[in-house]
């Protein structure tokens, strides 16, 4: 599936091809929640690095996130993962980790393709989420306190949604 993307005023737009584009998990770990806003959580969708194509690129900003250990929050490390948004208006645009250089991971908030509606929610690091924040119980609600017990491209297998 061939995504499209953009910032909020518009000085970036993206496109991006996608065969993981449903968008069914919300992260809630103090990194989403902080720089992507919206609800306490982000959801981040699969798609492949090689298609990225990016206008207004010299308005992308990157920076790597501080990965706190819980038990100790004095103590921290640097993610390898680059987080990418708009240096104009702040948007959160995609997150690139080159431990898989074949992925991008672009922010479903920044989507303006219509995606398709998932057939189960998963609701991942909840061990962080703000306490304000209510988490969707019931059916087709799965919870986790920290990481899935499937990546983005298991979970469309699962569900017959993968097309390789």
């Amino acid at each position: 599936m061939r995504l499209t993307g953009s910032c909020h005023c518009g000085a970036v737009r993206f496109t991006v091809e996608s065969q993981s584009p449903y968008p069914y998990q919300a992260c809630y770990c103090s990194i989403c929640r902080k720089t992507a806003g919206g609800g306490g959580f982000a959801i981040n969708l699969g798609a492949d690095y090689r298609t990225l194509e990016v206008e207004g690129r010299e308005n992308v900003t990157a920076f790597h996130a501080k990965l706190y250990d819980p038990e100790d929050p004095e103590n921290y490390e640097e993610s390898p993962a680059w987080r990418h948004f708009c240096g104009r208006c702040g948007s959160a645009l995609w997150l690139y980790d080159p431990r898989w250089p074949e992925l991008v991971h672009p922010f479903a908030s920044a989507i303006d393709t219509p995606l398709p509606k998932p057939p189960e929610r998963y609701h991942i690091m909840l061990d962080f989420k703000a306490p304000w924040v209510e988490v969707p119980e019931g059916e087709g609600e799965r919870h986790f306190e920290r990481y899935p017990d499937s990546s983005l491209e298991e979970w469309h297998r699962r569900h017959g949604l993968y097309d390789a």
